[in-house]
């Protein structure tokens, strides 16, 4: 069953045991330190998989990334993580530059990263 919640700015869809954020335009360092304190307030109430879907994001500022880092490893140290999708080549670069492109998983699509979910936890045969 998909919800979809709004809060703070930040479009959420929710399926199963994974959340989709889907964020859009300009993330200032404050913007980033939003979603940082709203993925910590998510990951409270039990959240342990989660997609930052950059589709729609135009620019986001290179100081925001390290929190999202920490973000992310507290998710990895609670046995979930955050995988990130659909990142222009210019966001790329951003992350690229902050230290961050070998500390996330990066999807085309937001999709290809919730099955990315699905796919670590299928068993093996």
């Amino acid at each position: 069953m998909n919800q979809v919640a709004e809060a703070q700015g930040i479009r959420a869809v929710s399926s199963g045991r994974v959340e989709t954020l889907m964020l859009e335009g300009e993330l200032l360092e404050k913007d980033l330190a939003r979603l940082c304190d709203e993925l910590a307030s998510r990951m409270q109430r039990g959240l342990r998989n989660a997609v930052l879907d950059f589709s729609e994001v135009s620019h986001l500022d290179y100081r925001g990334v390290k929190p999202l880092i920490a973000r992310a490893e507290s998710f990895r140290k609670a046995g979930g993580d955050i995988k990130l999708s659909g990142l222009s080549p210019y966001l790329s670069a951003i992350f690229r530059a902050a230290g961050a492109h070998d500390r996330f998983e990066f999807y085309p699509h937001m999709n290809d990263a919730r099955a990315a979910f699905a796919l670590a936890r299928a068993p093996f045969v």
